[in-house]
């Protein structure tokens, strides 16, 4: 059988994300939020699809731009030489099991190796705390993450994939401080603050269009 890569974005044959939705993505950032979180694109149209695509539809390839996109944000803000590692709020054992990889790391990895610095995993979550598919309201709360030791002074850029409240990378810099190190926060797309929006799997999204 042949595998065919598609767009992350439109699903077309081809690239792993078309040069149509290479060029939706050159938008401007959006606007500073409360949460301080660095993010590149809004979490809507053609960005969102993109972002859905990689993560539920398994679409690794995307992971190398849309770590570019992070990148080039740090240099914009001028953040890249507050860095000297990188690591990822994990996704719970399940959705990772689900999906057969944790996006938060590929994404992490992408982002250091782009940057020149170490990749390494810090944090660890608590099982029963997973974001997605809860309301803005829910989120609020946020996970639990633990860090590990040995941090004094670091200065650790913390990754996700999409920002709504701020609430799970806000935990993990909580986490990090404890051990001393100090957090930079960025993520892929921020949910616009006036669209209550619940990130779902591309196959409900789906689902949910053709009713």
């Amino acid at each position: 059988m042949i595998f065919e890569t598609r767009c992350a974005g439109c699903d077309k044959p081809g690239a792993p994300i078309c040069t149509t939705c290479r060029f939706a993505l050159l938008g401007p950032a959006p606007r500073p939020s409360p949460h301080g979180v660095i993010s590149a694109v809004p979490f809507t149209g053609r960005a969102r699809s993109i972002v859905l695509g990689w993560k539920y539809r398994n679409r690794r390839a995307v992971s190398r731009h849309l770590a570019g996109l992070i990148v080039n944000r740090l240099i914009e803000t001028r953040a890249q030489h507050d860095v000297d590692m990188v690591t990822w709020a994990p996704t719970s054992t399940k959705r990772r099991r689900e999906r057969g990889f944790d996006q938060g790391e590929l994404l992490a990895r992408a982002v250091a190796r782009q940057l020149g610095v170490p990749c390494r995993r810090l944090l660890d979550r608590d099982a029963s705390a997973s974001q997605t598919g809860r309301t803005r309201a829910e989120r609020l709360d946020g996970p639990t993450f633990v860090a590990r030791p040995g941090l004094d002074g670091v200065r650790v850029l913390v990754v996700d994939d999409v920002v709504t409240t701020g609430s799970t990378l806000g935990a993990a810099a909580a986490a990090l401080g404890d051990r001393g190190a100090v957090a930079c926060l960025a993520a892929v797309a921020s949910t616009p603050d006036r669209r209550i929006a619940e990130v779902v799997p591309m196959r409900r999204h789906a689902a949910a269009s053709a009713a």
